[in-house]
């Protein structure tokens, strides 16, 4: 059975003046549609990850998945979309951060098996990953042992992968980087130049 796939969206824009990345505009659509219009036609159920009010994904017409554990950064949003697809009889559920809008189509099919995660330039994205959802009761442990009092590097991504065994898979980066994540108005221009490029072919 296929995998399920869930954007998270829920970090804080703190370099970008504040606000939802997923939600700025490159081109004529959000980075949010963008890599929404990958992932969706791999024909596998999709969702967004996210805290605060869902109302402001409502456009996207997916479920909006909450943190069951506060204060764990990005581990809670993977236990998010691992739950999420333990409940729909899945096996496996691709993350990936809603400010990366380029992702390669088929994403999912090139990492298989979980657990995987994305490298690019030399660099290992984290949170572009297939996750085993059979390692969901492992990480709620982890996140509830380490407490939400810990330093952030307690609840470090590559540290949970680590420990289930995750393989690193590597695309190229040319003639961009399919993993470009916008942190920065920098990042921002960039994509905004490489969706020029595609949006006569896509809209």
């Amino acid at each position: 059975m296929a995998c399920a796939c869930v954007v998270l969206a829920g970090g804080a824009a703190t370099r970008m003046g504040g606000g939802d990345k997923p939600l700025l505009t490159a081109g004529r659509a959000t980075l949010l549609a963008r890599l929404l219009e990958r992932l969706a036609g791999e024909g596998r159920p999709l969702a967004i990850n996210a805290r605060g009010d869902a109302g402001r994904f409502a456009a996207y017409g997916l479920p909006v998945l909450p943190d069951e554990i506060e204060g764990a950064g990005p581990l809670a949003g993977v236990l998010a979309a691992m739950d999420w697809a333990a409940g729909l009889g899945r096996a496996e559920v691709l993350t990936v951060p809603g400010d990366t809008p380029f992702v390669p189509r088929g994403l999912a099919a090139m990492l298989a098996p979980a657990a995987a995660v994305a490298v690019s330039g030399g660099r290992r994205h984290h949170l572009v990953a297939l996750w085993p959802v059979a390692a969901r009761a492992a990480l709620r442990e982890r996140l509830r042992a380490i407490g939400p009092d810990a330093p952030r590097a307690a609840f470090g991504v590559r540290a949970f992968a680590e420990t289930i065994g995750v393989r690193e898979v590597v695309f190229a980066d040319a003639p961009f980087d399919p993993f470009l994540n916008v942190n920065t108005p920098e990042d921002l221009e960039v994509a905004r130049r490489i969706a020029e490029g595609e949006d006569g072919v896509l809209f």
